[in-house]
């Protein structure tokens, strides 16, 4: 089922890039893998995804030490709270859900102490509600200026998520307004060429997303099918659940 999905994305990637103007190589897939079993995970990189995104700390950790004999590249696409940093530093490729100078410091003390670079993108509430984390737009130039002069920490890009259960030209221009954001920090010149990383567009709306720009797409459902959450609460974190892909 899950080679299945992939082929199946794949295609629907690679239409919506030609609709756009867009090489499929532009889009990375990004599998938000929290709930499901490392087994899946390990069939999902089987049909040709390498990179996979967490929610939960704990069980992160749990899925890395099981998986460490595949070449996988880890995100974090929750809520990270600063108390967890220091767990997962040297181990993520990339961090999606920085909306706050506090995390983002404590993020560079950390990499600091490793001695290695950390890669993040700042998280912007697009869409206004008061449900989602993420800066607002209108902030979001002040925070990605605060978090540059930050050591061992490189901002890579912007992340959002589309309004849910809404008309699609809401969530159209919930993402036009991140890539608007992006090219704008391009214009003004306070950031550079690594600059260029859109996380945007989920299961339900990642083909508009990809139309808009997005430069990773964070599917779960739609590799996985329908999410596990009977024991989640037993042995995860408590964390806001406006995260599910």
């Amino acid at each position: 089922m899950i080679a299945e999905n992939v082929k199946k994305i794949n295609e629907l990637v690679t239409a919506a890039c030609l609709r756009s103007g867009r090489e499929p190589s532009s889009v990375a897939i990004l599998a938000v893998s929290k709930t499901f079993s490392s087994s899946w995970i390990r069939e999902a990189a089987e049909a040709g995804i390498r990179d996979f995104g967490e929610n939960y700390v704990q069980e992160f950790l749990k899925k890395y030490r099981e998986l460490q004999d595949l070449t996988l590249r880890w995100h974090f696409v929750g809520h990270l709270q600063t108390n967890k940093v220091k767990s997962v530093i040297n181990i993520l490729h990339l961090i999606h859900s920085v909306d706050s100078l506090r995390l983002g410091e404590e993020i560079s003390k950390r990499a600091v102490a490793v001695n290695r670079m950390a890669d993040i993108l700042v998280e912007v509430n697009t869409s206004g509600e008061p449900s989602k984390f993420g800066v607002p737009p209108e902030e979001t130039a002040d925070l990605i200026k605060a978090l540059l002069r930050l050591p061992h920490l490189r901002v890579r890009g912007l992340m959002t998520i589309g309004p849910l259960n809404v008309e699609m030209p809401r969530v159209r221009q919930a993402f036009r307004t991140l890539r608007e954001l992006r090219d704008e920090s391009l214009k003004e010149g306070f950031v550079g060429e690594e600059f260029r990383e859109l996380s945007m567009g989920m299961s339900s709306d990642f083909e508009i997303a990809i139309e808009e720009g997005a430069t990773i797409i964070r599917l779960g459902t739609a590799i996985f099918g329908p999410r596990r959450t009977k024991n989640v609460k037993e042995n995860l974190e408590v964390q806001h659940e406006t995260y599910s892909a």
